[in-house]
């Protein structure tokens, strides 16, 4: 993944508040990366309506 480019949130590893499980399947942009717990690293997504969070990569699928 890249930033830029244009991802879809495919699943949940954890349960989450009621404001990300609402982009459960729609489309974003990678906005960033972080690490997550020193091994491990997260993707920062924003949405259409401004909306950002970060997700492990597995939870994401690139959009061609």
């Amino acid at each position: 993944m890249q930033i830029g480019q244009k991802v879809r949130v495919r699943r949940l590893r954890d349960r989450t508040g009621q404001a990300v499980v609402k982009h459960l399947g729609q489309v974003g942009e990678v906005q960033d990366f972080k690490m997550t717990d020193g091994s491990g690293i997260g993707v920062v997504v924003q949405f259409d309506d401004k909306f950002s969070t970060w997700f492990f990569e597995d939870e994401l699928e690139v959009v061609s």
